[in-house]
């Protein structure tokens, strides 16, 4: 790695030092690179468990927006968590017999670099897929547009490819997910609200999840399992609705498979970064301020935060027998359930 980037993109340094001493725990490839005048950044992933290409995958994904470091970091550290447990920890290996578990911690690192919430070449990733929004004002530029890459959430221009990152993303997601029997992506971001929020499709219109039966019980059983986590899990049209979605694409592309049975379902945990923030008004000046936990004690209860959650996730791709394929009688009331909930009026 060039000595500049080492010293601006340290989540990237971290993330070479895991790899390095990984071994054979895991499959990891070098899927895309970013270039930026003389500097080059690699596009890691990374896959551990099950080289069955139906085996239940979580795929874990993070620092899609430049400027929202803690994505990365949170990924990184539990990445470094299971990389010391499959060490010594018996049971999560027999877990990996049976599941594939997937990385890719850093999807921006150009923009991440730059200490911008777009990529090198100021497109906004999550504007970036063909996915046009419904009954969306061309005023509300932040659910993406195609003014100029100097305005924050550009898409790029009309009929262009996707961006090299997008494109690795949707790539992996597509090789590693989209034949399993289940497969669950979670894409962590930070920056709205007060609260932890796991979101799930659509971004692009506020008409009812097609899986949204799948959602509900999948919520009702970390309700239950955990009463007293703190995430406010909701579609993410309830908050506001954007094009380009790439979750959406991914998504619309798994649906399109003939005769697949399949299940495929993207989240994103957008993580509230105004909790931070109002313990510490003043890191709001700062470019990172706003999506980061500025002081040592907030960062580490971050980066520990979240990490029952994940293996939840693990569980639940596993067991999903018991809350994905139920019958008729209980899926009915169960969607009555989830449409009161995200839907009603």
């Amino acid at each position: 790695m060039q000595p500049s980037v080492m010293n601006r993109l340290p989540e990237l340094v971290e993330l070479e030092r895991l790899l390095d001493v990984i071994g054979n725990r895991a499959r990891v490839a070098v899927a895309g690179q970013v270039h930026y005048q003389e500097l080059t950044f690699p596009l890691y992933t990374i896959a551990i468990g099950s080289t069955d290409p139906q085996a239940p995958t979580l795929g874990l994904f993070g620092g899609v927006h430049g400027l929202e470091r803690i994505g990365t970091q949170v990924l990184i550290s539990y990445l470094h968590t299971v990389i010391e447990l499959l060490a010594w920890d018996k049971a999560l290996g027999e877990l990996f017999d049976k599941t594939r578990l997937l990385f890719m911690p850093l999807v921006n690192p150009g923009g991440m670099y730059l200490m911008r919430r777009s990529n090198v070449n100021g497109i906004d990733l999550m504007r970036n897929a063909p996915v046009h929004a419904e009954k969306m004002s061309p005023l509300a530029l932040f659910g993406g547009h195609r003014i100029s890459k100097h305005l924050p959430w550009y898409r790029g221009p009309a009929g262009a490819t996707m961006e090299v990152e997008a494109q690795t993303l949707c790539e992996f997601v597509q090789r590693e997910m989209f034949q399993s029997k289940i497969s669950i992506a979670l894409d962590v971001h930070s920056g709205f609200g007060t609260r932890d929020r796991i979101w799930f499709p659509y971004a692009r219109t506020r008409k009812p999840f097609p899986n949204l039966v799948e959602i509900f019980s999948l919520k009702h059983l970390l309700d239950r399992t955990y009463p007293n986590h703190v995430y406010i899990v909701e579609p993410q049209s309830k908050q506001y609705t954007t094009h380009g979605d790439l979750w959406d694409f991914l998504y619309d592309e798994h649906r399109k498979r003939e005769g697949s049975e399949q299940l495929f379902l993207p989240l994103t945990l957008e993580m509230g970064s105004w909790i931070w923030a109002k313990k510490n008004m003043k890191q709001i000046f700062s470019v990172l301020g706003a999506f980061n936990p500025m002081t040592p004690h907030r960062l580490q209860r971050t980066l520990r935060r979240h990490i029952l959650f994940f293996e939840f996730l693990h569980k639940a791709v596993l067991s999903s027998d018991s809350w994905a394929s139920l019958p008729k009688n209980k899926r009915d009331p169960l969607k009555r359930r989830a449409l009161e909930l995200w839907y009603a009026p």
